[in-house]
């Protein structure tokens, strides 16, 4: 379909389904509806026909087809679907929350400091205006209080003023726009430093929250919420998986249970399971962050306090870099603050993409139909295995990976996401895998089986195995992030992205809108162009002024000229020649030295002159 599925008509078959599905109350978002466009093709119950030129019924009928998959309230795999695209457009690293967090507080203070950087005014009203803009950029910057909260604008300027007097004002204006920007930083961090330390001597600290009290009991709290859904999932899965395998040992017993749909809410708890696995750890590396940030912060608050007890004046360059140091610890809290709210709502927010299934298969439904059925854990499943392994000697063209005799077998990237990677195409269950029993190595990749006969089966033919995960993929499309086969479907997905092999994503590349300007001239030129340090040159200028004053300029045309046409020749270019000459030689020859006597005359009238000759001889050369 490579040749038929352009751009173009892409585009045009998403907006149309988006387009229908707006008219029929449901706002969706381009990137669902690209993916569901590229899951019904795949599908093969659809029969598109990937290899021929879709007609206009055949685009129709795609259409339909989307608008009913996306409409229907009673699908698990949409939910899924949705959960994928919500956690790709919406989750970011610690590092990329904090970048872009810090983008948008940058945003925010730009009017403030283009004020404060672009004012060049000595007068003294001014630089009172300017000040006060200072004290409210701290203020901004630091997030410890309001400018509209007065003590804390009292405490800013106190602080400002012991580091920053406003007679520096002065020297502040003749610097340039870069290094004012750095000084106002430096100040912000300075203030938010001394403000902090008062705030432990109980000297101030109005509109200061105590985070680290805060984050101590916030951060349990919520770890325990993720931890406690994370455990309810699995058992949910569990209870699925033990179901659908019942179900294949004895259809009849539950010919009321849609297998279809119990495998699609089956990948839907799993990849809920798989995302708040994610968010837990995130959380957990966000409480050691804290716990680390809170033994520095006591420290360097005990050196300052030992810094500067009993001390009436103290050098600026003992204690204002601690007070930067407690700045920058603080600051840490406050990302700790932002990242564990921002996990709180991903968790709160995923919550919702499991209502559809808990409606199709209530707690009670689940019981009911579990009677006599045993439920067994992931752990418990490994558990069973873990006795078990491959044979090596048994396969003569197959390499099998062992925890004792591989590096860094923890840290291989096993396919599939861990699971079972027999179990996915044959039975279409998400089963985890026990790298114990042997992870084979097949084409560069690493596949784990639940099973020693599993694990014999699928080493037979592995490219047949793996063929059949994938046609289970285009049956459920969930799965294709679920099992991150997105290299395998990456030329249908709109969006595409080429990722790092942790993770994959279906969100469009980020843009945006920005702008730069540069100052044409900084500081105000002090260049002479006329300057001339040559006072020879100085003297040609003055004469040729002077002869210019004598100067008129004639001309005339004779009747002879007038008419005349302009004549153009061309000539060929004397070549280049050069001739080789003889070989220049010198010899060292005596310098000839011959004095004259009495050319200056003498006594006697007639002048007498003697030429005395003092060459030295050749010999003596």
């Amino acid at each position: 379909m490579s040749g038929e599925l352009t751009q173009s008509v892409i585009k045009r078959i998403i907006r149309q389904v988006g387009l229908e599905c707006a008219a029929q109350g449901q706002t969706l978002s381009e990137t669902l509806v690209a993916f569901m466009v590229k899951a019904v093709v795949l599908d093969p119950r659809n029969d598109f026909n990937m290899d021929r030129i879709l007609t206009e019924n055949d685009m129709q009928d795609l259409i339909q087809l989307c608008v009913t998959r996306l409409l229907d309230t009673t699908n698990p795999s949409l939910s899924t679907i949705k959960m994928q695209v919500y956690f790709d457009m919406n989750y970011a690293n610690r590092d990329d929350l904090l970048s872009e967090q810090q983008h948008v507080l940058e945003g925010k203070l730009a009017p403030v400091v283009r004020a404060i950087t672009e004012a060049g005014s000595r007068a003294q009203e001014e630089r009172e205006n300017m000040y006060q803009k200072i004290v409210t950029y701290v203020l901004l910057r630091s997030g410890l209080g309001s400018p509209t909260d007065i003590e804390a604008v009292r405490e800013v300027t106190a602080a400002l003023q012991s580091v920053f007097p406003q007679t520096g004002m002065i020297t502040f204006i003749s610097l340039s726009k870069k290094d004012k920007e750095q000084q106002l930083k430096d100040l912000a961090m300075l203030v938010t430093g001394i403000r902090l330390y008062n705030k432990r001597c109980q000297k101030g600290g109005s509109g200061i929250d105590d985070l680290p009290a805060i984050l101590n009991e916030a951060i349990p709290s919520a770890t325990q919420t993720v931890d406690e859904r994370l455990n309810s999932c699995q058992l949910l899965s569990h209870k699925y998986t033990a179901l659908l395998e019942s179900m294949q040992e004895d259809p009849h017993r539950y010919s009321r249970l849609s297998t279809f749909k119990l495998k699609e809410a089956l990948f839907n708890v799993r990849q809920y399971e798989s995302f708040l696995s994610i968010l837990l750890s995130d959380a957990i590396t966000n409480a050691r962050e804290v716990e680390s940030l809170g033994v520095q912060v006591e420290a360097t608050m005990m050196v300052l306090k030992n810094t500067m007890q009993d001390k009436t004046s103290i050098e600026s360059k003992d204690i204002f870099p601690l007070f930067m140091e407690l700045s920058k610890l603080w600051t840490g809290f406050q990302d700790a603050k932002l990242l564990l709210s921002f996990l709180t709502n991903m968790t709160d927010n995923l919550q919702q993409f499991l209502e559809i299934q808990s409606q199709l298969f209530p707690e009670e439904m689940l019981t009911s139909f579990l009677e006599g059925v045993t439920v067994k854990s992931d752990e418990e499943r490994i558990k069973e295995t873990m006795g078990t392994r491959v044979n090596v000697s048994d396969f003569k063209n197959q390499e099998w990976l062992f925890p004792e005799t591989t590096d860094d077998f923890d840290e291989l990237l096993i396919q599939y996401h861990g699971f079972c990677a027999h179990s996915i195409g044959v039975k279409g269950l998400t089963i985890v895998g026990n790298p114990a029993i042997g992870i084979l190595k097949h084409k560069e990749k690493c596949y784990v089986f639940s099973s020693k006969g599993a694990a014999y089966i699928f080493a037979q033919d592995p490219d047949k195995f793996i063929q059949l995960n994938v046609e289970k993929a285009k049956e459920y499309p969930e799965l294709i992030q679920l099992l991150e086969l997105h290299h395998q479907f990456e030329y249908l997905v709109p969006h595409a992205q080429v990722r790092n092999a942790n993770k994959c994503s279906m969100k469009p590349p980020p843009k945006r809108d920005s702008g730069t300007q540069t100052d044409t001239h900084i500081l105000p030129p002090t260049i002479v162009r006329s300057y001339e340090w040559n006072e020879w040159e100085l003297r040609r200028k003055a004469i040729k002024l002077a002869n210019l004053r004598r100067k008129l300029t004639h001309a005339m045309q004779t009747d002879l000229s007038h008419m005349r046409r302009e004549n153009f020749t061309q000539v060929y270019l004397p070549k280049d020649v050069g001739t080789q000459t003889k070989r220049d030689n010198s010899s060292n020859v005596p310098k000839p030295q011959v004095f004259l006597k009495g050319l200056r005359g003498g006594s006697s009238p007639t002048t007498h002159m003697v030429a005395v000759d003092l060459t030295r001889p050749l010999d003596e050369t």
